[in-house]
């Protein structure tokens, strides 16, 4: 290495250290390490292997010998898992690492163990998830199809699993499941939003349903749906606010529709059409619908349709 390459070197070093001087809020911090975002994102792929034995992970899954699986697994993701949590609380504390280590430990432990109890209620939701997915899609050929390949059920199966991390105030980790199944579907589920059983998203690029949104049982969406609040510009000030809407049981919302704001609801059985705006609530077993725009042809080799 020559003198020349080294102040080179040395000049772009320096620059770039200033800037994170300069540059605080994304700039290196004296917590610690960092949840590692590469770790969640395996170890959720290996809650996904609890949650559909033999379709992810181990193929040759036997039930005899299931509870070797489900041990092995668990040991694998109790571990990763509360180690993760304990970066997670630490650095939220702005603790500098090996500050109180142990208590962060023992905090993460004892929300792993209370998380992965959950386990057997989320399967309990996703059984009635996958059913509502295959009566409600004709081209549907097997509940194995729709577990392999249905980006909904993907999306919502992340969902449930970072959900309940969410309700147990787990920092980050939650947020980093669900953009990990946001990337791979296009579905933007934030931890948040609650969701009852028997929910389905049809096609679903394109959805995005906020942190307060609730959403209840046999609730059908399609791709393109946003539900969202009316307005973000108060920033911080609105958190912990109720700013996305409620969908009761039996909802139909068609592609494109967006429905905005914490007071809207949108009432049992009601079928909101493609492509519509609501900002305000409706009633039970209301059929919304734009009125069907005309279409205009022109060309002079255009022919009466």
């Amino acid at each position: 290495m020559n003198n020349e390459y080294k102040t080179k070197i040395g000049t772009l070093v320096d620059s770039i250290s200033e800037s994170y001087k300069k540059e605080c809020y994304i700039a290196p911090h004296n917590f610690g390490f960092l949840p590692n975002r590469n770790v969640i994102i395996d170890t959720t792929k290996s809650l996904r292997q609890l949650l559909f034995p033999s379709y992810f992970g181990i193929t040759n899954f036997r039930t005899e010998i299931q509870d070797y699986h489900i041990g092995e697994l668990l040991v694998c993701i109790i571990e990763s898992l509360t180690k993760q949590i304990t970066l997670a609380l630490r650095h939220q504390a702005g603790k500098s690492e090996n500050v109180g280590e142990e208590q962060y430990h023992i905090e993460a432990e004892k929300i792993c163990y209370e998380f992965i109890s959950k386990i057997p209620r989320i399967r309990e939701f996703l059984a009635t998830d996958i059913i509502a997915a295959f009566d409600g899609d004709p081209a549907a050929k097997s509940r194995d199809e729709i577990i392999f390949c249905y980006p909904g059920v993907f999306a919502i199966s992340i969902h449930r699993l970072a959900h309940e991390l969410y309700d147990l105030s787990v920092p980050l980790i939650p947020r980093i499941m669900s953009e990990y199944a946001h990337n791979i579907t296009g579905i933007d589920i934030h931890p948040g939003a609650t969701i009852g059983k028997s929910f389905f998203i049809d096609h679903g690029t394109g959805v995005v349903i906020g942190e307060t949104a609730i959403i209840g049982e046999h609730v059908k969406i399609y791709q393109g749906v946003t539900l969202g609040a009316l307005s973000t510009r108060g920033g911080q000030k609105l958190r912990g606010v109720r700013r996305h809407p409620c969908l009761e049981d039996e909802v139909t919302v068609y592609s494109g529709a967006s429905i905005l704001g914490g007071d809207t609801i949108v009432g049992k059985g009601a079928v909101i059409g493609s492509n519509v705006f609501i900002t305000k609530s409706v009633p039970e077993g209301t059929k919304v619908s734009i009125k069907t725009p005309e279409l205009h042809f022109s060309g002079h080799e255009t022919k009466e349709i």
